[in-house]
Order: structure tokens, then sequence, then C-alpha cells
């Protein structure tokens, strides 16, 4: 699988755990903000967590 194929299906992922907006975001920061709702957290706060 291709980096591109890679990074639009960790995209697709974050959207349907309800990160929306992930478009910026890069394969790291999806990946951790994926992390973090897998704990528990909130969608959006996870995002804004690892946007930093």
């Amino acid at each position: 699988m291709g980096d591109r194929e890679k990074l639009h299906d960790l995209r697709q992922q974050a959207h349907d755990a309800g990160i929306e907006g992930n478009s910026k975001m890069t394969e790291e920061q999806l990946r951790e903000a994926l992390r973090k709702v897998g704990k528990g957290e909130q969608p959006q706060m996870a995002k804004h967590e690892a946007k930093r």
C-alpha cells in the first residue's frame, strides 16, 4: 500500500472515529489521535492534543 493510500485510510478511520476536520493533520498526528480515541478520549480533544 502506498503512502497516499495509507494516509487516506488513516483519515477515513479518523473520520469514522468522530475526529472531524482531519485533512491537515499529519500521519503521526492521526495515529496519535486514533490511539487516544481508542483509549476512550473524546474525539475532538484527542485531535486537539495530537496537533500540539
